[in-house]
């Protein structure tokens, strides 16, 4: 009997021990609160993703995330129950200001503009109701919203009310449903609201998913983004930045480092979201400076006498001060009108200096014009000799047959129809040369993309002898333009088709091939130049856009870099890859913002 329990005593003991030293056993669990908008299944759908990231990232901890909501995620954090927050920036800001929480990442999402540009509100009315078509419409409404503190559920909407004039007491009532964030179109279904605050995109994917009808509801006053990159989704508001990862005042440092180091390092997941360096929140604690609402709550109840009698030795000291400015003001006044002449004179050497900026920019973009030009008119003399030769031959046959005296004047006036055919011929070549290489200011224009990608092709085409094989896929939808500088847009393309036709030099004829994609994005127009060419290595790679970086002998290296320049002044991007297909050659991806 007492061998038998000393036997099990000792196996007890063994498994202990392997369940000690197993590396299972000894992680340790990071407590995430991910604030749960939509509710904890939508939350767990979005955001598991991240937790298994973050678990093959760092596999000594084991990262548990807990969906809550607003109120419950406040109380977690001040009961010490979580290691790190994910919310919406209202909440951070508030955290920060009376937490002492700090961001150590935000989220990066490639539908929006930028990080700092990714949260707004979108003010719902039902679509029959013709009466409300602008915010200001709102004034005696009732309105729904998710909580008083949601961020894009509510506060977002508010100070685009309060800066128009409306403030929460000129509504007739608003009423708050809680989350999920959706359950307040209910109230507009059922007549209880006039109108509803959604997060920005919410709308749209309730649409998608089937979940409401589309048309049944529409967005008051939405705003337009396209000078600053475009916005996928209709809002009524200004855009505010995207959910920060938080750490809180009594996370381990060392712990927290190690986790924005493998937020920043992880790649953006198919199912889940990606991370960058922290944005600027100023704009989040603005807004609840000017509601006067989270940190900014005791500004409500703070009246001047109040103040008085609170702070009597600071006016004390500031009567005092204000003496003593008075006396000091009649002795800096000489030295005030000083420095103004001083700071003008200086104004005016800064925008001198800007205009000679641009003048310079000017110059390197009309040098790189010619740059092209140079490289290939030695094609150019061999386009312009078949016109010329034919008007000689046609001019000579019409001596001849003079000096014989066979001719009639029907002869004659087909032969001088054809010398005039191709004098235009040789002139339209000319013509569109000097167009190309003339030296002019930037003029923006609506245009469309396929038929600039033409002109620049038959500029192309002329001046290179022979051209290579050109394959152009257009998915370009009718109607839709890009406001661009044609000249500079052709400038960006001849730059591209000339780096695809020098990258191809060492093969055969037959196999030079240069692809072109045009289509268009919700807010974007593409263009795709493909060679099959040498290719680069990932050195060249990282160099490319590098003024006077170049891989050919006689080259300046300035191509590339002035077409960056110019496709991010038009609010674009220019960037270089391998092509997808994983054959040979580089494939270089313009886009620009489009309308309709």
């Amino acid at each position: 009997m007492r061998s038998g329990a000393t036997y099990r005593l000792v196996v007890a003991l063994g498994v202990w021990l392997v369940l000690l030293a197993s590396p299972a056993w000894a992680r340790t669990e990071v407590r995430v609160g991910v604030l749960a908008y939509q509710g904890e299944a939508a939350a767990e759908h979005d955001w598991a993703p991240l937790a298994r990231a973050l678990d093959q990232a760092l596999p000594q901890h084991h990262f548990e995330l807990r969906y809550l909501g607003l109120n419950a995620l406040w109380q977690a954090v001040e009961h010490r129950q979580l290691d790190f927050v994910i919310t919406h920036g209202g909440q951070y800001a508030a955290m920060e200001s009376q937490l002492g929480a700090s961001r150590i990442a935000t989220l990066d999402n490639p539908r929006w503009p930028s990080p700092g540009r990714a949260v707004g509100s979108a003010v719902v009315v039902l679509a029959a109701r013709h009466d409300l078509q602008r915010l200001d419409d709102l004034a005696g409404q009732r309105l729904a919203a998710t909580d008083p503190q949601a961020f894009g559920g509510y506060l977002v909407a508010l100070r685009e009310l309060h800066q128009r004039g409306i403030e929460a007491d000129d509504l007739s009532l608003t009423e708050f449903s809680g989350f999920p964030m959706e359950r307040v179109l209910d109230r507009l279904e059922t007549g209880r609201a006039d109108a509803a605050v959604l997060r920005g995109c919410l709308l749209e994917e309730l649409v998608r998913s089937g979940r409401i009808a589309p048309g049944r509801f529409r967005v008051l006053e939405p705003q337009s983004f396209e000078r600053t990159g475009g916005y996928p989704c209709q809002v009524s508001t200004q855009l505010y930045p995207d959910w920060p990862f938080i750490s809180l005042r009594h996370t381990d440092r060392a712990l927290a480092k190690s986790v924005a180091a493998a937020l920043l390092a992880l790649r953006p997941l198919p199912d889940g979201p990606s991370w960058t360096v922290p944005a600027d929140y100023q704009p989040v604690r603005d807004l609840y400076r000017e509601l006067e609402v989270g940190p900014y709550a005791y500004l409500r109840d703070t009246t001047l006498m109040a103040r008085l009698r609170g702070y009597w030795w600071i006016f004390l000291a500031l009567s005092v001060g204000l003496v003593g400015w008075v006396i000091h003001t009649v002795r800096v006044e000489s030295q005030v009108t000083a420095r103004t002449r001083d700071l003008q004179r200086a104004l005016t050497e800064r925008d001198a200096a800007h205009e000679r900026l641009l003048a310079q920019q000017e110059e390197a973009s009309h040098l790189s014009r010619l740059s092209i030009l140079g490289e290939l008119s030695g094609t150019l003399a061999h386009e312009l000799t078949q016109p010329l030769a034919s008007m000689a031959n046609f001019a000579h046959s019409m001596v001849r047959r003079l000096d014989s005296g066979r001719y009639t004047p029907e002869l004659l006036l087909q032969a001088s129809r054809d010398i005039a055919s191709e004098a235009e011929r040789a002139g339209a070549i000319v013509q569109r040369i000097r167009r190309f290489a003339r030296k002019r200011g930037a003029v923006r224009q609506d245009g469309v993309p396929p038929e600039m990608v033409q002109d620049a092709l038959e500029l192309f085409v002329r001046v290179l002898a022979p051209a290579p094989r050109i394959e152009v896929r257009d998915s370009w939808p009718t109607g839709s333009t890009i406001s661009c500088d044609p000249l500079q847009f052709q400038q960006v393309m001849l730059n591209l088709l000339k780096n695809a036709w020098d990258a191809m030099q060492a093969l055969p004829a037959h196999q030079r091939l240069i692809e072109i994609e045009i289509g268009r994005q919700p807010a974007h127009c593409t263009i795709s130049v493909r060679d099959h060419g040498c290719g680069q290595d990932d050195a060249g790679m990282a160099r490319l856009f590098e003024p006077f970086f170049t891989t050919r002998p006689d080259g300046l290296g300035l191509g590339l870099s002035i077409c960056r320049t110019i496709v991010e002044a038009h609010a674009g991007r220019l960037v270089a890859q391998r092509p997808q297909d994983g054959g040979a050659g580089l494939c270089f991806i313009a886009t620009f913002p489009a309308h309709d």
